[in-house]
């Protein structure tokens, strides 16, 4: 080797014994690697819940009901009946004052599912007279029974319009204010015959008082010169199937087709067909089903 090579050699001091060998754990091994939660995934579609049908646990006989279908409900049913949708899901429904229970809803779903909900109807105890020693009224005169058929037919068309409003979904107000004189569903029975029960509600009131649109609606009779029965009588379309009827009114101040708002005159009081005094008698039907007024329009407000 040269001489650079031994200088460098020689300025490394002597070598040391080497000191014993400390044995070392075993390294820990690493954590397994803990993998990100996955999302769930959604459940099939037949298995996916639908919304429940917005409605009151239960309904009066006579009443009426307001609900709220779910969203992308495509046809609303009540007992197989169609029932008005409007766009935002919203919907009424009623009881006849006899009926029975329970009613039952059926919403039509995207994914041909469906969705149904069952409506008990409570039993409302009517006001029944029995007259033991009165025989029941007979039926009325030749004249009555040759114009009666297109009476009801006119009625029967008149409550079959689907109007394009929204008063169903007002408060109601009462037409007139006043003493309530006939109660709906009261109903007398002659002998042990019944007779027809109470159809309205009777607001006895002097004649010529005017009577004001209850909700908003669509005049879908006009009757004039006076029905039988009736008298003048102006029946108002408030959507949805909803209706409200006047009778004996001594003038009638709409026309059929007109829209007219809450709270707007619409005729007078008066006495025309068969009624024993001037009075105002308030009718409201759903789908055919007769129901009662004074829920809906709430406590006679006074004076």
């Amino acid at each position: 080797m040269g001489a650079g090579a031994l200088a460098v050699v020689g300025c490394v001091p002597a070598a040391r014994p080497a000191a014993p060998a400390v044995p070392r754990a075993a390294p820990a091994p690493a954590p397994a690697p803990v993998a990100a939660p996955r999302p769930a995934l959604p459940p099939p579609p037949e298995l996916v819940a639908p919304a429940r049908l917005g409605l009151p646990a239960t309904i009066a006989q006579g009443g009426v009901a307001l609900g709220t279908a779910p969203a992308g409900t495509t046809r609303l049913t009540l007992d197989g009946a169609p029932v008005v949708l409007a766009s935002d899901g919203r919907f009424l429904v009623a009881a006849d004052r006899d009926a029975g229970g329970p009613m039952t809803l059926t919403a039509a779903l995207p994914g041909a599912r469906t969705l149904t909900a069952s409506l008990p109807v409570t039993p409302r105890a009517w006001r029944i007279e029995r007259l033991d020693q009165v025989a029941k009224v007979p039926v009325p005169d030749a004249d009555f029974a040759r114009r009666r058929p297109a009476e009801l037919r006119q009625i029967a068309a008149a409550r079959a319009v689907d109007a394009a409003a929204d008063g169903w979904r007002q408060r109601f107000r009462w037409p007139v204010t006043g003493r309530i004189s006939g109660l709906f569903g009261a109903q007398r029975i002659y002998r042990g015959e019944p007779g027809s029960y109470h159809g309205g509600v009777d607001l006895a009131r002097g004649e010529g008082t005017p009577v004001v649109a209850p909700a908003d609606g669509v005049v879908t009779l006009a009757a004039d010169p006076p029905f039988t029965l009736e008298g003048r009588l102006l029946i108002l379309d408030h959507g949805a199937g909803l209706t409200s009827a006047f009778l004996h009114l001594s003038r009638i101040d709409v026309r059929v087709g007109q829209h007219v708002r809450q709270g707007e005159p619409i005729g007078l009081v008066g006495r025309t067909g068969r009624a024993s005094g001037p009075h105002l008698h308030w009718a409201m039907t759903w789908r055919g089903a007769r129901i009662d007024p004074q829920p809906l329009a709430g406590s006679m407000p006074a004076g």
